[in-house]
């Protein structure tokens, strides 16, 4: 049996396990019932026992849309093609009460570094939101700058050309004699 201090598998292959379904981050039971070390018979049948413990925000039946996209996408789960049954998937609550009504130590052990997987996520969500908010605070700033910058080089351009040249009286003395053609 590992140590504490030693984990069972590396955070990021639960993490490439973790999907995106009806909004919500789940685990397959095939996936969690391999993690946890037991079938998932036997996770699907401590389920039922415990179905109490299960609410819909813990834990739901994909319909056949859901679980045909799935097993496009996740070249691991080719066998869950060909059952005659929708698998179920669990959220992050779901699987840490998955781990309590199969109470063996890996289920217990791996079950933290489920729900430390799912933080991390959660994390790196925030950080992204966070990231695509600043990211478009700068673009508005930059629009800004924009037109700050087209004012500024068409001064710059008036500034460049020349000016008009001003008609001017000549310098100099005119004789008396020499008259002005309005006058």
């Amino acid at each position: 049996m590992p140590t504490p201090t030693t984990p069972v598998m590396p955070v990021s292959n639960i993490a490439n396990q973790i999907l995106l379904i009806r909004g919500h981050r789940v685990l397959l039971d095939s996936d969690l019932a391999a993690l946890y070390g037991v079938t998932t018979k036997r996770l699907n049948e401590q389920v039922k026992r415990n179905i109490e413990r299960f609410p819909a925000d813990f834990m739901f039946q994909l319909m056949s849309e859901e679980k045909s996209e799935v097993v496009a996408n996740c070249d691991h789960l080719r066998k869950v093609k060909f059952s005659n049954k929708n698998p179920h998937v669990f959220t992050e609550h779901g699987a840490i009460m998955a781990a309590s009504v199969l109470n063996t130590p890996q289920a217990i052990e791996v079950s933290v570094l489920v729900v430390r997987t799912f933080v991390k996520i959660r994390q790196m969500v925030a950080t992204n939101k966070e990231f695509r908010h600043r990211l478009t605070e700068l673009e508005d700033r930059l629009d800004g700058h924009d037109e700050t910058l087209r004012e500024l080089i068409v001064a710059i351009r008036q500034l460049m050309e020349p000016p008009a040249p001003k008609k001017r009286h000549p310098v100099g003395f005119a004789s008396w004699t020499e008259e002005k053609p309005n006058q």
